[in-house]
């Protein structure tokens, strides 16, 4: 980078540097990876419960809150180009300055508070679809959110690094990587179980409601109608 007044790098308007790092993400993707970016429909970040309550549970710790402001400007301007969620790991590539890698790793939900969640599932939930639009009881959705006992992670287990030289733990660019998570769970909710390495369907089976049997439906419809109660000693 020029340097003026042989003390001071000369200033590079933003555009410039952004463009420069679309090139290099550009080259990425002519090499045969295929980008998938963060793209927001508005300035809304999130929307659905997942997506909002991700959102809601990094803003809710002061560890995180002066840091993520400038992330959510990043990801608004598309500068998340490329945001990868597998079990318990993040990868993306963030368009600054450079091109820069952040990398999040998120600890695996304890057995005794998975173990606890079901619990309180059962019997709320109708079918994975349901779950995904967070359309179950209001008592579940506040489970899955309290910061103690639920599903969301606390500072202490989430382990952050970028590639860019701010020496701060949350930069800008890991900032905007944490909201464009949000944002990518309002698209595909189901990658959240997947962040936390949770099965969905395991979940979904030991929750529903245990279904009638056609005998048993069929002996409930012909009390209804006739207003008997029948013997279902067999």
């Amino acid at each position: 980078m020029p340097w003026r007044f042989g003390a001071f790098p000369e200033y590079v308007p933003v555009a410039e540097r952004r463009a420069k790092a679309l090139a290099q993400a550009r080259k990425l993707a002519k090499r045969g990876r295929k980008l998938q970016p963060i793209a927001l429909d508005g300035r809304k970040i999130a929307s659905s419960f997942w997506g909002k309550a991700w959102c809601d549970n990094l803003e809710s710790y002061s560890d995180f809150a002066n840091r993520l402001p400038r992330g959510r400007t990043y990801v608004r301007n598309g500068s998340v180009i490329d945001l990868r969620i597998a079990p318990g790991r993040i990868d993306a590539l963030v368009a600054g300055s450079s091109l820069y890698e952040v990398q999040i790793r998120i600890g695996k939900l304890s057995k005794s508070r998975e173990k606890k969640l079901t619990g309180q599932c059962r019997g709320q939930i109708d079918s994975a679809v349901s779950l995904l639009r967070g359309q179950v009881p209001q008592s579940l959705l506040d489970a899955f959110a309290d910061r103690g006992s639920g599903l969301f992670p606390a500072p202490a287990e989430i382990d952050l690094f970028c590639s860019c030289p701010d020496a701060a733990v949350m930069c800008k660019h890991v900032a905007a990587v944490l909201y464009g998570v949000g944002a990518r769970f309002d698209k595909a909710p189901e990658t959240f179980f997947t962040l936390r390495s949770l099965s969905l369907d395991d979940l979904v089976a030991k929750s529903v409601p245990q279904r009638l049997g056609k005998q048993e439906i069929a002996d409930s419809a012909l009390e209804s109608i006739f207003g008997i109660e029948l013997d279902r000693r067999r």
